[in-house]
C-alpha cells in the first residue's frame, strides 16, 4: 500500500469516526478469531488459604454491615471486575454462629454450594432450608432470600450468581427486604416432598425456567452419583457425571447456568478435555490433580479452581473424588455456540 493511499484511509477513518462508525475490516481479525480467545487463566484457592481470609473477614466486619459477608473469586485474568469467567461471579461466603443477613432480591439467579458447617439455612421467598455440607440450593431471579445461622459453628458456602450475564443484557435489578420472612412459606422439607422424587403436585404449573426443587440435599445426590457409577465404566474424560435438573421439565434447574455433581475412582487418569463453557469445581470429596495450561492443580477438600474456555484440561483423582461444578452451558446451549472436545 502506497503512503498516499495510507493517508487516504486514515483521513477517511478520521471523518466517519465523528458519526461513530468504524471501519470492519480493520477489527474484524480481532472480533472474530478462529478460536475462543478469553483473558480468564486457570486458578485455583486452596482451602487451607481461603478459610484464614474468611475468618479474619468474620471478625472486622458484620454480616449485617456487609449485608453479605463474601471473598470475591476473582479471575487472575479478569482482576477488578468481580468475575470468576467471563460470563460468571463467584464467591465464598461466611456466616458466623447467631448471624442473620439481610433479605434483598435481584435479577441475577444463584446457587449456594455448602463447603463447611451445618445448621445454617437460606430462606427463599420464605420458605426456610437448612443446609448441610455438600447441599446444592438455589435463589430463583427476583426471589426475596435471607441468610441466618441458629447454629454454634461457622458456615460457609461457594456462591455461584450470573452477574455478568445479567449485566451483558442491562437487566440488573436489586432491592432490599424491610424484615426478614424467614419461615413463613414452608421450609425445605416441603419443597423436597413436592418435587424432589421426580414427581410433581397435580395442576402444578410452573412460573418460570427455574426449577420449582429449591434445595437439592448432598446425601441424596451422592447416593444417586455413586449408583450411577456402579452401573458403567467410567467416561475417559469425566468419570461419572450426573447433571441437576429441574424435575418438572427435565432440564437445566436455571436459565443461564448448569451444575453438575461428579465421581473421579482413587486412581483415576482422565483424558483431555474441553469445551466453551468455562467451568468453576469444588472439591467436595477427595484430592487429585487438574493439569492445564502447563500447570498442575493440587486441589483437595473444599478447594475450587476454574477451567477457561475451551482450555484443554485433565482430572487426576489420589483418592475417591467428588467434585461439584457449575458452568454457563444452559446460556451457551439456548443461544446454539456451545461446543466440546473429549479425549
Amino acid at each position: 500500500m502506497t503512503d498516499d493511499m495510507r493517508a487516504r484511509r486514515e483521513a477517511f477513518y478520521g471523518r466517519i469516526d465523528a458519526s461513530h462508525c468504524t471501519p470492519l475490516w480493520e477489527v474484524l481479525h480481532g472480533l472474530i478469531t478462529p478460536t475462543p480467545s478469553t483473558p480468564c487463566q486457570p486458578c485455583h484457592w486452596p482451602w487451607a488459604t481461603m478459610w484464614p481470609y474468611l475468618r479474619d473477614a468474620g471478625n472486622l466486619i458484620s454480616a449485617e454491615e456487609a449485608e453479605r459477608r463474601v471473598l470475591v473469586l476473582e479471575n487472575p485474568g479478569l482482576r477488578g471486575r468481580s468475575r470468576i469467567t467471563h460470563s460468571l461471579y463467584a464467591g465464598l461466603q461466611l456466616i458466623l454462629p447467631g448471624e442473620v443477613a439481610p433479605p434483598h432480591r435481584h435479577s441475577q439467579s444463584a446457587m449456594r454450594f455448602v463447603l463447611q458447617g451445618k445448621g445454617a439455612y437460606t430462606a427463599v421467598d420464605g420458605r426456610r432450608i437448612a443446609m448441610e455440607e455438600g447441599d446444592f440450593v438455589i435463589t430463583p431471579s427476583w426471589a426475596f432470600h435471607d441468610h441466618g445461622n441458629p447454629s454454634d459453628e461457622p458456615m460457609v458456602w461457594l456462591d455461584g450468581l450470573d452477574v455478568p450475564i445479567v449485566e451483558l443484557f442491562d437487566a440488573q435489578f436489586m432491592e432490599k427486604g424491610e424484615a426478614a420472612p424467614s419461615g413463613q412459606g414452608g421450609d425445605g422439607a416441603d419443597n423436597l416432598a413436592a418435587f424432589g422424587a421426580t414427581m410433581k403436585p397435580v395442576g402444578f404449573e410452573p412460573a418460570s425456567r427455574t426449577s420449582p426443587l429449591c434445595w437439592y440435599p448432598y446425601a441424596r445426590s451422592r447416593e444417586a452419583l455413586l449408583a450411577f457409577a456402579r452401573s458403567q465404566a467410567p467416561h475417559p474424560c469425566w468419570g461419572h457425571k450426573l447433571q441437576y435438573v429441574n424435575p418438572v421439565t427435565g432440564g437445566w434447574p436455571m436459565p443461564t447456568m448448569g451444575t453438575f455433581l461428579q465421581y473421579l475412582p482413587a486412581g483415576f487418569d482422565g483424558a483431555a478435555y474441553r469445551s466453551t463453557d468455562a467451568t468453576v469445581y469444588a472439591v467436595r470429596e477427595g484430592s487429585g490433580t487438574c493439569r492445564i495450561g502447563g500447570r498442575e492443580l493440587r486441589f483437595g477438600q473444599r478447594d475450587v479452581f476454574v477451567c477457561p474456555s475451551w482450555m484443554p484440561y485433565t482430572l487426576h483423582a489420589d483418592a475417591d473424588t467428588v467434585l461439584f461444578s457449575f458452568s454457563d452451558r444452559p446460556a451457551q446451549q439456548s443461544l446454539d455456540i456451545w461446543r466440546e472436545q473429549a479425549g
